[in-house]
């Protein structure tokens, strides 16, 4: 990687000084509710989409596999897409894909419709994903743990709010598409503003640095961490109402789980990285232990007490997963001090990490398939969280100028 300074950043602009940094924050929660309901809004409505479509359970799964697997191609891919296209045009396509991908859904209500449109969508939000982490660390120095925290609480009640309010768009105009298909709506909202605010002239260009980091240990230690201790939010939202309807729970009320759910994501997603904000050091492995443990509770939950309990294991794995999304992009960050470095060790973590993200709900349909239930899928995900528990003990942060990332 190339460690010069980046003279052409002002021809960028900064989010920060450009207009503020509460404008550059609500930029961030505009582009981050964008990110999930494309994804979330279908397993509420996942035995209508069965039932109309024809679908397996394992072809349903792929609605939620696609869109992940895209997230990892595109990280791969960061630096040409970044030299390509410029943070501006690619934050812009990729809002522009969401908003065909949910389009197409009303239009046409099929099977492969929904699988095209997984891909369509998934690579627009892919593009986002894998451009914002650098921008972030660059245009809120000093508050990159903040950012990243409203950034992920965003992206996560983007997600809640989905699986809320499809299941009730759906049962009031007695149409799924609607319900899984009127989420252009806020992708038009964030196109605007995203145009208004931060859109690069015709012609500029971010510079990144050449992507070599699959010779690092340390990277592939870190796709590792971040795919598993993420895989569990593929897995339930994809799987969680279904799980409670086998249980004898309704449509509407299985899919109140998740925004239940999100509820407790956005709390960790703001909480936990303002207290790394706070804390002395760059020392995340406190953090990411009791949020991987809260995972792990929540899982053995789900298995042990799935009824009585359900509001309190959901509650738990939720506020797991909603810190664990952004402390592991803040980890990642952490790793080197220049932006385009530490954003290309992020992306190449996301590449690799949204590829095991998309796995997770395939393996979980491929499972209930074969044993009937959904127990077995969160055995699973409690297996993956216990042994990230004991990998977090490597990211000691004396070691981080000693891993030869600025050689990449």
């Amino acid at each position: 990687m190339n460690l010069r300074n980046d003279t052409d950043l002002t021809k960028e602009g900064s989010v920060t000084s450009s207009f503020g940094l509460l404008g550059g924050l609500a930029l961030l929660v505009m582009l981050g509710l964008n990110l999930r309901p494309l994804i979330a809004s279908i397993s509420p409505l996942q035995g209508a989409i069965r039932a109309d479509t024809g679908m397996s359970f394992q072809a349903v799964g792929l609605l939620t596999t696609l869109p992940f697997l895209c997230m990892g191609l595109v990280a791969l891919m960061s630096a040409r897409l970044a030299a390509r296209l410029g943070e501006g045009r690619g934050v812009s396509l990729g809002l522009m894909l969401i908003l065909f991908g949910c389009l197409i859904r009303i239009i046409n209500p099929s099977g492969t419709a929904l699988l095209v449109t997984a891909l369509i969508g998934g690579v627009g939000i892919a593009i986002i994903q894998t451009l914002l982490p650098g921008r972030i660390k660059r245009d809120f120095p000093g508050r990159v743990p903040l950012a990243m925290g409203i950034y992920s609480a965003s992206l996560m009640s983007g997600g809640g709010l989905a699986a809320w309010l499809s299941p009730r768009i759906a049962a009031q105009t007695d149409s799924w598409s609607l319900g899984v298909g009127l989420w252009f709506i806020p992708a038009v909202i964030a196109l605007a503003g995203w145009l208004w605010k931060v859109a690069q002239p015709r012609g500029s260009r971010s510079p990144v640095a050449a992507n070599r980091l699959w010779r690092f240990p340390r990277a592939w230690v870190l796709a590792l961490y971040f795919g598993i201790i993420n895989a569990g939010y593929s897995s339930v939202i994809a799987w969680l109402p279904a799980y409670y309807q086998q249980l004898g729970w309704n449509t509407s009320h299985s899919g109140l789980l998740l925004a239940w759910m999100t509820i407790f994501q956005v709390m960790a997603a703001l909480t936990m990285p303002m207290l790394a904000q706070r804390q002395r050091g760059i020392d995340r492995r406190m953090l990411l232990s009791v949020s991987l443990l809260a995972q792990l509770i929540g899982y053995l939950g789900l298995i042990l007490l799935p009824g009585p309990g359900a509001l309190i294991w959901i509650a738990i794995a939720g506020f797991g997963l909603g810190a664990c999304f952004g402390l592991g992009l803040i980890l990642a960050l952490d790793h080197h001090p220049e932006p385009h470095i530490a954003g290309q060790l992020a992306a190449f973590m996301q590449g690799i990490g949204f590829m095991i993200n998309a796995m997770s709900p395939w393996v979980s349909g491929a499972l209930r398939q074969a044993t009937g239930n959904f127990i077995a899928v969160w055995i699973m995900l409690a297996l993956g969280a216990a042994a990230m528990m004991a990998l977090t003990l490597v990211f000691r942060p004396s070691q981080y100028e000693k891993l030869g990332l600025e050689q990449a």
